[in-house]
């Protein structure tokens, strides 16, 4: 069992980082923040086999509280472990603004050189990681992160800043910078001959572009048109805007259209992989009845029981395939065959629809003919 402690354990990092790190039974995490106490950030540094030091200042009242924050705490930290001949290895959150000549970045080199000067007088691992703009879940609105407050903003239409739209950010993936932290302790000492530590990856992308790909996730709640998630930062942002979702707001409604047959309502439509609809069918009823050049469909009875029935138009022999929803069983619609389905059971019938396109009024490829 290995002892791991985190400073600054209920921010952003902190807390995703624990999260995964709980989810290890070779690990027991202990956790500290700006409420603990300085005795209590010793006795935890006295047990630890690994340090996380991801406390920080980055937005005091005062510039000189950077160096007290950032330099401070962790020279404390250090002194800690010297005075107790504990040789701990550290791995240190910093950010790409060390760079820098300002009171922010100062303080985070200092604090660097701290860690590496320990390090090499102790013979003992450390890490650095000059970060970027982190984005992911749990980033605190309105604070230091654009992701996180047009996020926020965006979820709840509310107006957002844009000052120079062409301007480009540096962004990471929260779960990437775990993966990698975890990976650090985990792994060799040879990585002790890495002075800076980066993300295995990171993205780049223009002001104007990120506000619009945000700005189609909150549309896609009434048009259903899920933008294009082909790429892995487009995933990974959608499931970050998704997380800042007022937690009253996270139901919508679809529209239902109600017939003597029952109601059809779409759910998904994209832009390059179709749509998802769904279907309920009174007892006896039959939907369908047509044929299509091109659109191809599959059918899914999830409820209920059903016979599917195709003829090529040219005429022929009818196909029949009884399903019901006790045994799912994908039925694929080609084209050129005209086709039904019909609720033979006594109950309605809930059937799951996906079409490879967006239904078209102007062309909806849609022709009426009887099985």
């Amino acid at each position: 069992m290995k002892t791991v402690l985190v400073t600054g354990a209920y921010g952003f990092i902190g807390r995703n980082l624990v999260a995964s790190l709980n989810r290890r039974e070779d690990i027991e995490v202990m956790k500290i923040d700006s409420k603990h106490s300085l005795q209590e950030l010793e006795e935890y540094a006295l047990k630890a086999d690994f340090i996380y030091h991801l406390a920080g200042i980055n937005r005091p009242e005062n510039s000189e509280e950077f160096m007290i924050g950032n330099l401070g705490y962790t020279q404390h930290l250090i002194n800690i472990l010297n005075a107790n001949r504990k040789k701990t290895p550290i791995l240190l959150s910093s950010s790409i603004q060390a760079e820098l000549d300002n009171p922010y970045g100062k303080s985070k080199q200092a604090a660097e050189d701290a860690v590496l000067a320990y390090g090499k007088k102790e013979d003992v691992c450390t890490f650095i990681y000059r970060l970027p703009n982190v984005f992911g879940k749990w980033s605190r609105p309105n604070y230091n992160s654009v992701v996180a407050t047009w996020c926020y903003n965006i979820s709840r239409e509310i107006p957002i800043q844009v000052n120079n739209p062409e301007a480009e950010v540096e962004l990471v993936y929260i779960d990437d910078v775990v993966e990698s932290f975890i990976a650090a302790m985990d792994g060799p000492d040879a990585l002790d001959t890495i002075v800076y530590h980066g993300i295995s990856r990171s993205f780049k992308v223009k002001l104007k572009d990120l506000e619009a790909k945000l700005v189609s996730f909150r549309t896609s709640r009434n048009t259903l048109v899920i933008s294009s998630l082909k790429s892995d930062f487009e995933r990974f942002l959608y499931s970050t805007y998704l997380s800042y979702l007022p937690e009253d707001n996270f139901g919508y409604d679809l529209e239902m259209k109600h017939d003597n047959r029952g109601w059809l309502a779409e759910f998904i439509k994209t832009e390059h992989s179709g749509q998802v609809f769904i279907s309920r069918t009174k007892p006896g009823i039959t939907r369908g009845n047509h044929w299509h050049h091109t659109k191809v469909e599959k059918f899914l009875v999830i409820e209920g029981e059903a016979v599917v029935k195709f003829r090529q138009i040219e005429g022929g022999e009818v196909l029949e395939y009884p399903v019901n929803g006790l045994s799912l069983r994908v039925i694929d619609i080609p084209p050129g065959y005209t086709h039904s389905i019909t609720n033979t059971g006594s109950t309605d019938l809930i059937t799951l629809f996906w079409a490879n396109e967006l239904f078209n009024p102007d062309k909806p490829d849609t022709y009426y003919l009887e099985v």
